[in-house]
């Protein structure tokens, strides 16, 4: 099976269309990776196919090899030298798990200092991702596929992609309960394990099927429909790693003010009830979508710093650098041909929440923690 070289397969999950699902596997895979583990990205997302330009490998194809295809190489390990400073308001929310609060309370949103701008090199493992939108001719290129069409490309995918040694491979799904989901697990359950220990016969590890992670907004919309996709855990016998809030408010890059733009806590408050762990609640932050869409590294307003090393206000500096502009436009231009996705993400203000996010999954697939959900739940 092409999974024998993965270790652990974390299924990104959610019953709400919209909720940012390929986002949280992007910054959770680049997080993961950060941390120094090898990571792949499955998409089977099968008519919206997101993950190859939010890596911006859209131009990418996949090649052939004798027993099935290879994945795309996003970044091979590597050792990247330090992250330069970056200045950036707090987020609104930080990690908790088991219902700990740890907000970050509008008044207290006040800009702080990239954690990675250490004077140390990171070592970051692979990343490499599979996504149908490697196969199509084009962006734009719909895909019209009944049921046992979609249900017959996800086996195809799980058994003919040729992952190289993965600690973790994060599958992104559609929303949903349906047919790529219900194929999706059937799979995985028949041709994976529970996490073991050990092994039979001196055979290689089989990879495990760690668990789920459920990704919701605030709102009470959003909480009704992601409410079911616990439930569907709770039926297919998937455990669930725990709860993270996207959307979960919003921080000025300027002045630092929170606004709750969706409401608040809608996430944790269903972990709570079904017994999972919260895993944090994820800001928006407009940096992060500059970044995936154009290349550039994310930068900051309000409080920057001067050559001299001193704080000055962004509008001043922005005036006394209008005559650099064109020299920093192909700068710039530059930055997002040669510049790694993972490099860049290091100075994005959610950088530090995925850290947290990502040790939280990493700690509870080792320690064997991850939920059961009963699936009578309402």
């Amino acid at each position: 099976m092409s999974l024998d070289n993965v270790k652990n397969i974390v299924l990104v999950l959610s019953g709400k269309g919209g909720v940012g699902k390929s986002s949280i596997t992007t910054q959770l895979a680049l997080s993961l990776s950060l941390a120094g583990h090898s990571v792949g990205i499955l998409d089977i997302d099968l008519t919206g196919p997101s993950i190859p330009r939010l890596l911006g490998i859209e131009a990418s194809k996949v090649k052939q090899a004798p027993g099935g295809w290879l994945p795309v190489e996003v970044h091979p390990s590597q050792i990247l030298p330090p992250a330069p400073p970056t200045t950036y308001p707090s987020p609104i929310s930080g990690t908790a798990t088991n219902g700990a609060d740890s907000k970050v309370q509008p008044s207290d949103a006040v800009p702080s200092t990239n954690g990675h701008a250490d004077h140390n090199p990171t070592q970051v493992g692979s990343l490499h991702a599979m996504s149908l939108a490697f196969l199509l001719a084009s962006r734009s290129s719909a895909i019209v596929w009944r049921g046992p069409k979609k249900t017959a490309m996800v086996r195809q995918f799980l058994s003919s992609v040729l992952w190289g040694p993965t600690d973790y491979l994060l599958i992104d799904t559609p929303p949903g309960t349906s047919d790529e989901h219900i194929s999706l697990v059937e799979t995985l359950l028949k041709d994976v394990a529970a996490p073991i220990s050990s092994t039979k016969n001196g055979d290689s590890p089989r990879p495990q099927l760690a668990g789920a992670v459920i990704v919701t907004t605030p709102q009470a919309v959003a909480i009704s429909d992601v409410r079911k996709e616990l439930n569907f855990c709770g039926k297919t016998g998937v455990k669930v790693l725990g709860v993270v809030e996207n959307m979960s408010g919003y921080v000025c890059e300027c002045c630092g003010v929170a606004t709750n733009l969706f409401s608040k806590g809608g996430g944790e408050v269903m972990a709570r009830e079904f017994g999972v762990g919260f895993l944090g609640g994820v800001p928006l932050d407009s940096q992060w979508g500059t970044l995936v869409e154009e290349g550039a590294r994310p930068k900051y307003g309000g409080v920057v710093k001067d050559g001299t090393g001193e704080d000055t206000d962004a509008s001043v500096a922005d005036e006394e650098q209008d005559g650099d502009a064109e020299a920093e436009l192909s700068t710039e231009k530059r930055a997002r041909e040669e510049g790694l996705l993972v490099d860049k993400y290091r100075s994005c203000s959610l950088c530090p929440v995925f850290e947290g996010i990502a040790k939280q999954v990493v700690d509870t697939v080792q320690a064997g923690t991850a939920v059961s959900v009963g699936p009578t739940l309402s």
